[in-house]
């Protein structure tokens, strides 16, 4: 009796299961339709590029159905296939350095097999596998510990990688072929066919500049740090935390790798648009490090947002206005690095705002203070601000030096919002772009 009633329930699951197949199978394929449209309108490039490597795959898989390719390279013609595949990449600086590598490296690990080949051969047919096999063992061993070079290791690390599978098939495939020369050239070209395909289509198919994406990078991350200085010299010791400012703060710390890697993507890229010719994609790293450096020193203020202290109005209006004036001036260098215009001089603002802090940690404020609850956040909130107008000055050197090496145009109208600050650090006014 047990048994059947197991027996039926199993079967109850089971036909459940199965009905259950298309409702799942119909929920599947909304939320993967959902998905792919949140990333598609999210940027578009990503749709855009997907059809790109399509249409590289498609000319280069013409070699299998013309006759006349096909006889010229034969099955050797699937490298070209096998090479857009691993080369073509988002954009246009990764696939062009990819590229280059691949054919670079296929180009000296084949001659280098070739002559492997020719020293293995001479010895005679005992001795060869023995000096083939030392051969692609020190090669291995060598190209290896080359990898981790940290300049090899940033820029030509697939290139390394290639060298070691080449230099292995070329000298390898020669002990069982007479025709080791025959495949090393078609093996070549057709690596070099397949990679020319993909520069080709990434140049001139709506192409997607490194460069500029680290171009914008940098500014929007300057931006939001100017953005949440702003919101706390508004509203400072007033408001409570405000998560979706602290998200931009957590991502202009998480940047390093991508800025790093954009970077090098810039470099092998050629002059576009605004970017010359051998534009200096450092810069930019170092005005990232020191953003970085101030958003570290930015991201304490947080603490203080939703303090219960309550400081004195005096002190609390120079501690506002310092941190505002340095939120403003930070959006006005994000403005002249996205715009490539030539940052205006307001050394003279940070300068008044920390000479207005200095005033304050000086005076008498501390010692008529008994309560150490309201002393320690403004001495924290103060230091820290000192910091942040030093790091404010330093990134506004770093783009003013940009500006020099990039030759940057003069600007045609101030920035919007640009903060005047009068000599007494406690009145300020904003004009406005059509001011």
């Amino acid at each position: 009796m047990i048994m059947e009633v197991e027996r039926v329930g199993v079967v109850e699951s089971g036909w459940v299961w199965l009905r259950a197949i298309p409702v799942n199978a119909g929920a599947a394929m909304v939320g993967f339709a959902e998905q792919a449209r949140k990333i598609a309108a999210d940027d578009p490039r990503k749709l855009i590029h997907s059809f790109k490597v399509g249409l590289a795959l498609t000319l280069v898989s013409l070699f299998y159905y013309f006759q006349p390719l096909y006889t010229s390279f034969g099955v050797s013609a699937m490298w070209a296939v096998m090479t857009v595949v691993v080369v073509f990449e988002f954009s246009v600086g990764a696939t062009l350095g990819k590229g280059v590598n691949r054919g670079l490296a296929t180009l000296a690990a084949g001659a280098l097999g070739l002559g492997a080949h020719h020293l293995a051969t001479v010895t005679g047919k005992t001795c060869e596998p023995i000096l083939i096999g030392l051969f692609v063992f020190l090669q291995a061993v060598a190209a290896t510990f080359i990898r981790f070079f940290p300049r090899v290791k940033a820029r030509y690390d697939y290139g390394v990688l290639i060298f070691i599978l080449t230099f292995c098939l070329v000298s390898i495939s020669g002990l069982r072929s007479d025709e080791i020369v025959g495949f090393a050239q078609k093996r070549f070209s057709t690596i070099v066919i397949g990679a020319a395909a993909c520069v080709v289509v990434s140049i001139f198919v709506y192409p997607v500049w490194a460069g500029q994406d680290l171009h914008n990078l940098v500014a929007k991350n300057i931006d939001k740090l100017g953005t949440f200085l702003q919101a706390f010299g508004d509203e400072c010791f007033t408001r409570p935390e405000a998560p979706e400012t602290l998200v931009g703060l957590h991502a202009i710390l998480d940047s390093k790798s991508s800025l790093e890697t954009l970077a090098n993507f810039a470099r092998w890229e050629p002059g576009h648009g605004a970017f010359m010719y051998r534009h200096p994609w450092k810069q930019y790293l170092k005005i990232a490090s020191l953003t970085r450096q101030c958003a570290y020193r930015v991201e304490p203020l947080n603490a203080y947002l939703n303090s219960q202290t309550q400081a004195p109005q005096d002190i609390q209006e120079i501690i506002s206005r310092m941190s505002s004036e340095s939120g403003k001036a930070l959006k006005e260098l994000a403005w002249t690095v996205e715009t490539m215009t030539r940052p205006d001089s307001h050394e003279s603002n940070l300068r008044i705002a920390s000479k207005n802090l200095h005033s304050l940690i000086k005076s008498d404020f501390w010692e008529d203070q008994k309560d150490i609850s309201v002393v320690i956040p403004v001495a924290a909130v103060a230091s820290l601000l000192n910091d942040i107008v030093s790091c404010v000055e330093a990134i506004a050197a770093a783009i003013d030096e940009l500006s020099s090496l990039a030759n940057f145009k003069q600007p045609d109208k101030p920035p919007p919002l640009v903060s005047v600050v009068v000599d007494d650090g406690l009145k300020q006014e904003s004009m406005s772009s059509s001011s």
